[in-house]
């Protein structure tokens, strides 16, 4: 299970977290949830997680980041920019330090974007203004196996961050 096998990276990354006495919020996009899901894994994870949303909609995407639509204006999901624009307003609106969204096409249907399947970015907003996009391209339609990739993908680059950050 992808729980299972992402819990060892979600308590490193809680461990830095919570060294640098800090907190995330996540804007899950095509991991549908798995990204929360895996540092939720972590007993005690309101130490170092403020929470998110799963953005799969535009509603979702209005609800959760209080942008004006105008913000998003040149940009197509499952792209650097957008997905930046997302780890900022989720961090900024959570009132975290670091904020991390992924935003990708998992296949089986058509993006309303055009993005091709199998293609997903994360994004991670950090204190002190550092921004990491972390692009993955998995050339698959398969669904599942995209999700995961995708949210592997994102707690990577997260866990790079981190230690990129340094300690406090």
């Amino acid at each position: 299970m992808i729980l299972e096998e992402l819990h060892p990276q979600a308590l490193r990354i809680a461990g830095l977290l919570r060294a640098r006495g800090e907190k995330v919020a996540v804007a899950d996009g095509a991991t549908g949830g798995l990204i929360a899901a895996s540092l939720l894994t972590v007993p005690g994870a309101l130490d170092f997680f403020v929470g998110g949303g799963v953005v799969y909609s535009l509603r979702a995407r209005d609800v959760l980041f209080a942008l004006p639509r105008d913000a998003y204006k040149g940009m197509r999901g499952a792209s650097a920019d957008y997905a930046m624009l997302q780890a900022r307003a989720i961090r900024d609106n959570f009132g975290a330090e670091w904020g991390l969204a992924e935003s990708g096409s998992v296949g089986g249907s058509s993006h309303p974007s055009g993005a091709p399947a199998g293609q997903s970015v994360a994004a991670i907003a950090a204190p002190g203004g550092m921004t990491i996009t972390c692009m993955v391209e998995t050339g698959s339609d398969d669904r599942i196996t995209n999700m995961a990739a995708f949210t592997r993908n994102a707690l990577g680059a997260f866990e790079d961050a981190l230690h990129a950050a340094g300690p406090l």
